[in-house]
């Protein structure tokens, strides 16, 4: 065979032949590392058939009915996750031999049906539900097998692939026998075979689940769970079947996740009932009336892992859960600690609990954070998908501290201290993020701020603090304007700072005209919104940046330029374009400023108003993230999109 010539997805196919001798070699950790290597060259993620694979699917298949190779598990993975791939891409995406050879190869699969270890015969049954040949070529081996099965796991895998292969037409003769023995299962005496059979049949009957919920609380409730992690199907514990099976339920009602919650000896039931209940309260919000009280049940919990996610969940929940404050202050001793590798507590999950909640009990603890050698936050911002599970991650210090202005007075002398000792850039800036939030609360920071400045390493993130303080920063005139005539690469934020704190924007506006055919960032153009009337000289620029096609460029220079001239005509359409998706649901991180921008235009912006106004009727969550940021994002585009509905309404 040419493997030159062939290709996989790190180029030419050289190197698969002696990949595969590896596999059958008598050293088992190098037969682990070829098949590792096998899945990475012929898979990796996905998205097409490559040429190699193919021609290497007869050699997969040959090692993997060796008893004497150690990695035939892996190799039938590799197997079923092809198959897999070749009927969930586009046509064009799979390598023209692949149906012939998978036509070839499939009587090898079936007999690996008939293989004597059971764990080879679970994978192969695997390839048979994951492949796309017909009900009509593989229901009868299916059904054969199952007849003589014995191995309860094993049972559980056929279940799954009967189901599966009786939806590819044509299913051929044995169809109806399968639906019938699917739904006779229903039945079983076995509680995995019954929600083996939920998930067979779920697919035709979407209404099924719902129906034989009770079932389903059960199986997943029962120790025999513990079967799937043998499975060649599923290979999933406690948690994972329980995310599993909470898939076969379409929309917000919470039966399920209250189910899961209900008490359980097991701490893994209960870990994963609180896994759930986050995963259902990420997506949607009309769910937290009902699940609210049997989260906040769990604060007490024996287990510290789980106390730790209910009072994370509380916090992600924030103002909506505030009723349940104080249940969550008395946890801020508590040193219990997960097993991950941070050792996060619970009492470091209350204290953010209790800051969403502006609950002034969060102070003290959170003065000692700032103070201490471990803050117990995350040591930087992380952004993780908005996926059908919830995150459990804790914040950034500063993140915690941004909406806390109402205690700044409290929390300052702490900050302070804190600004003295940072030696992390990615801290300070933080901290110097949240001075500047705070506006003119945080003018106890300035001399702190006015030693930084001088520190070439320091003084960005100080600079932007003092434009926050504004007026009150005075202090930091004459060395802002020194760092403003330096020039250097943040020059033009010495300047814009220099303008915020003495209301003189002159410099910045010179700096910004020695550049006037440059492009312009969101952040320069945000720093010209500041200014006003006085950036009127550069409405022109703007009017045509708002055209860009960079949608932070657009919303950015829309908003710049109706705060220079008050045009609205122009303004408007822009900005009300960037937000079109909110409507139907769709969240990205430019729609927040971009309402934000409306919501200050008054009855000029009803157009957006009139397309927006139903979006506090949806109940899943608006959201671009996982975690608790996905639950901050909701939280603040629904205020921003009723902040635009009251000013809309005005006048």
């Amino acid at each position: 065979m040419d493997w030159a010539a062939l290709e996989h997805n790190y180029g030419p196919a050289t190197d698969v032949p002696e990949l595969l001798r590896r596999c059958a070699g008598p050293d088992p950790d190098d037969a682990e590392d070829a098949s590792s290597d096998l899945l990475n060259l012929l898979f990796h993620q996905g998205g097409w058939i490559c040429p190699a694979a193919p021609a290497a699917l007869p050699f997969l298949l040959r090692l993997a009915a060796r008893p004497d190779v150690p990695v035939r598990r892996g190799l039938l993975e590799l197997v079923a996750m092809l198959a897999h791939e070749a009927g969930r891409v586009a046509d064009r995406f799979v390598d023209p031999g692949w149906p012939p050879a998978w036509q070839a190869a499939l009587p090898a699969v079936r007999a690996l049906l008939d293989d004597p270890d059971p764990v080879i015969r679970r994978a192969a049954a695997d390839v048979m539900g994951s492949c796309t040949s017909p009900g009509a070529a593989t229901l009868p081996a299916l059904l054969r097998r199952w007849r003589t099965e014995d191995d309860p796991v094993t049972r559980l895998d056929l279940v799954l692939a009967l189901g599966r292969a009786v939806l590819r037409e044509p299913a051929g003769a044995r169809a109806e026998e399968t639906r019938r023995l699917l739904r006779d299962l229903l039945d079983a005496p076995e509680a995995q075979l019954r929600l083996a059979a939920v998930h067979a049949l779920a697919p035709a009957d979407p209404g099924l689940p719902a129906r034989r919920l009770d079932l389903l609380l059960h199986a997943v409730r029962e120790p025999g769970v513990a079967l799937w992690r043998h499975s060649g199907t599923v290979e999933t514990g406690v948690q994972g079947v329980h995310h599993w099976t909470a898939g076969l339920i379409a929309g917000p009602a919470p039966d399920f996740a209250l189910g899961l919650l209900a008490d359980h000896p097991d701490d893994e039931q209960r870990t994963g009932a609180l896994a759930q209940a986050g995963a259902h309260l990420a997506r949607w919000r009309s769910p937290a009336a009902a699940l609210l009280p049997a989260v906040a049940a769990r604060l007490d919990d024996p287990s510290p892992e789980v106390r730790y996610r209910a009072a994370e969940l509380l916090a992600c929940l924030g103002p909506a859960a505030a009723a349940h404050a104080d249940e969550v202050a008395a946890l801020l001793d508590d040193t219990g600690a997960r097993s991950t590798r941070w050792r996060e507590t619970v009492a470091e999950a209350a204290v953010w609990a209790l800051a969403r909640m502006n609950d002034p009990r969060c102070v003290p603890v959170l003065t000692g954070l700032l103070t201490g050698e471990r803050s117990g936050f995350a040591e930087g911002s992380a952004y993780f998908p908005a996926e059908d599970w919830h995150t459990v991650v804790l914040p950034a210090l500063d993140e915690v501290l941004l909406p806390l202005s109402d205690h700044a007075d409290a929390l300052l002398p702490a900050l302070r201290e804190r600004l003295d000792t940072a030696t992390d850039p990615q801290l300070l800036r933080g901290l110097c993020e949240v001075v500047a939030a705070w506006g003119p609360l945080a003018e106890a920071a300035v001399p702190r701020l006015i030693v930084l400045l001088a520190d070439d390493r320091t003084w960005a993130p100080a600079a932007t603090a003092l434009a926050g303080i504004g007026r009150a920063a005075s202090p930091a005139r004459e060395p802002l304007a020194a760092r403003s005539a330096g020039g250097g690469p943040h020059a033009d934020l010495a300047a814009w700072a220099y303008g915020k704190v003495t209301g003189e924007p002159g410099p910045f506006l010179d700096r910004l005209g020695s550049t006037a055919t440059g492009p312009l960032a969101p952040p320069t153009l945000r720093r010209l919104a500041d200014l006003g009337p006085h950036a009127a000289p550069w409405a022109d620029r703007l009017r045509a940046l708002t055209a860009d096609r960079e949608p932070w460029v657009r919303v950015e220079a829309a908003h710049a330029l109706w705060a220079a001239t008050g045009d609205t005509a122009h303004t408007v359409p822009v900005l009300t374009s960037a937000v079109r998706g909110l409507a139907e649901g769709t969240y990205l991180p430019v729609m927040l400023p971009a309402v934000r921008h409306l919501a200050r235009m008054g009855p000029a912006a009803r157009p957006a108003a009139r397309l927006l106004r139903g979006v506090g009727d949806r109940d899943e969550r608006l959201r671009g993230s996982g975690g608790w940021r996905g639950f901050v994002q909701d939280e603040e585009i629904r205020d921003a999109v009723d902040a635009l509905l009251t000013g809309a309404c005005a006048g």
